[in-house]
């Protein structure tokens, strides 16, 4: 017990002298937030109201704004994170979930690797899902592999078009994909006047905010979750890591979906000096439980299921250390068919 007390002890200066620098370095300076997207959408809104209040959390209280630069899908921001801004812990980033797979599965021209950010956390774990309308011929996951139907995508990258491929290659699914839907109310519509019969891809959270009067009304088939765990007041729509036939297929699954986990995901350069890093890390944890920004996220109608950055950057690297044959099986998973 003495032992313990003393080393308890030897460390507590060491502690303060770490917190202190901190302190000493966030004083007066400003942080910034980038923000992959252009004002308006649930990213941006994300962020805005994240830094509303993330600063009062940091030692030193350093000034906190937002910049958007919108290009690529998140692109441009995700290469120019890792690659231009400073790595001193004054600027971080949020960009599209499935941004940190975009090397492993992806076809773009990527200049990152991220299992090098400096993951500061995702304000939600989210969670999407392949719904039809209720004149939809297909009810169910099994009417899915039996029944023909049309999905409805926003383009060639989106989750409801890679999702769709992904279920069509992998599990036999009968949607065929109409895409170019510029938007979530477009495809809505489309659905209410039966041109397509629904959608995989389709954040839960979304729903819930946006389509509240079809749950009621049971207007809505939910066919199955696409992420990694099933949300809480779903537990009878099935999961699609479940429905994995072997492992293998379940490793692809996690791959692909593993996106879901970092749902609106934050992240700092690489190499943000540790403490620093820690600082925002535990400013990030703060904000998630103040009762004023979970006021006005939900007002906003941003769900607030947050994933720690330590948990974050675990599995980003368990993806990034997934074998290179299965990598390369998700990324035809991913692409249209012939």
């Amino acid at each position: 017990m003495r032992c313990l007390l003393a080393a308890i002890l030897a460390l507590a200066p060491l502690s303060e002298a770490r917190a202190g620098a901190v302190e000493d370095f966030y004083k007066g300076r400003t942080i910034t937030v980038l923000i992959g997207y252009s004002p308006g959408g649930s990213y941006d809104a994300a962020a805005r109201v994240l830094a509303k209040y993330m600063g009062k959390y940091i030692p030193g209280t350093p000034n906190i704004v937002t910049q958007n630069m919108p290009g690529a899908g998140t692109l441009t921001l995700a290469n120019s994170l890792y690659n231009v801004s400073p790595r001193d812990g004054t600027a971080f980033g949020i960009f599209a979930r499935g941004m940190a797979m975009e090397p492993l599965v992806g076809r773009s021209e990527t200049r990152f690797d991220a299992s090098r950010y400096t993951w500061i956390g995702s304000s939600t774990n989210e969670i999407s899902l392949c719904a039809t309308y209720t004149t939809a011929p297909v009810r169910t996951w099994q009417d899915a592999l039996s029944k023909d139907f049309t999905v409805a995508g926003n383009g060639s990258g989106s989750d409801p078009d890679v999702f769709t491929n992904v279920l069509h290659n992998l599990f036999g699914l009968k949607g065929r994909l109409i895409t170019g839907f510029p938007g979530s109310a477009e495809i809505s519509l489309a659905m209410e006047r039966g041109e397509v019969d629904g959608r995989c891809g389709w954040s839960w959270s979304s729903i819930k905010a946006e389509k509240a009067d079809w749950l009621k009304d049971k207007k809505l088939n939910l066919i199955v979750q696409l992420a990694l765990q099933k949300a809480g007041d779903l537990p009878d729509t099935p999961l699609i890591t479940d429905l994995a036939v072997n492992e293998r297929q379940r490793q692809i699954l996690k791959l692909i979906f593993g996106r879901q986990t970092m749902g609106r995901p934050f992240a700092a350069p690489p190499g943000v000096p540790e403490d620093r890093a820690l600082a925002l890390r535990t400013a990030f944890d703060a904000v998630m439980k103040d009762p004023e920004y979970i006021a006005e996220a939900l007002k906003r109608g941003l769900e607030v299921n947050p994933v720690s950055g330590q948990d974050v950057a675990k599995l980003v690297s368990e993806l990034y250390a997934t074998p290179k044959d299965i990598v390369n099986e998700a990324r035809d998973a991913t692409e249209a068919a012939k």
